[in-house]
């Protein structure tokens, strides 16, 4: 007979909040996440975070990428890409690396992009002259 395994790659996992769900409490993710739900607690998800359209946040996100189509009440740190689809709503602050909007997305809040390239070097370099 042959063996089946059930195991699932992590960096391939997809899990799913389905309308009609609601969860309260904080949401840990090594995988993607999509929310088609409620979630009323923080998300800390290393993947691509999808919210579409009847999904609901209330609490802080954490995440890799995300692509928003739902609501958002809280505040948002998203390390590469932060797409706000035409129907999406934002209320809170959003720290990114790289922000696509499109029209008829609302963001209420402050929005910071930060790089992940080096600072430059706040040495002083001293250079040699012949008269020096």
């Amino acid at each position: 007979m042959a063996k089946t395994n059930y195991e699932q790659d992590s960096t391939n996992a997809i899990n799913i909040i389905s309308n009609r769900t609601t969860i309260k409490g904080d949401v840990i993710s090594d995988g993607d996440l999509r929310i088609d739900g409620i979630v009323e607690g923080s998300l800390n998800i290393k993947g691509k975070l999808v919210i579409g359209n009847s999904g609901k946040i209330v609490g802080n996100i954490n995440c890799q990428n995300a692509d928003l189509s739902g609501r958002v009440e809280g505040n948002i740190i998203v390390k590469d890409l932060l797409s706000l689809q035409n129907n999406s709503t934002i209320n809170g602050d959003i720290t990114i690396g790289k922000l696509s909007i499109e029209p008829g997305a609302t963001f209420t809040g402050k929005c910071s992009m930060s790089t992940n390239s080096p600072k430059p070097n706040s040495e002083t370099i001293k250079l040699n002259t012949p008269n020096s």
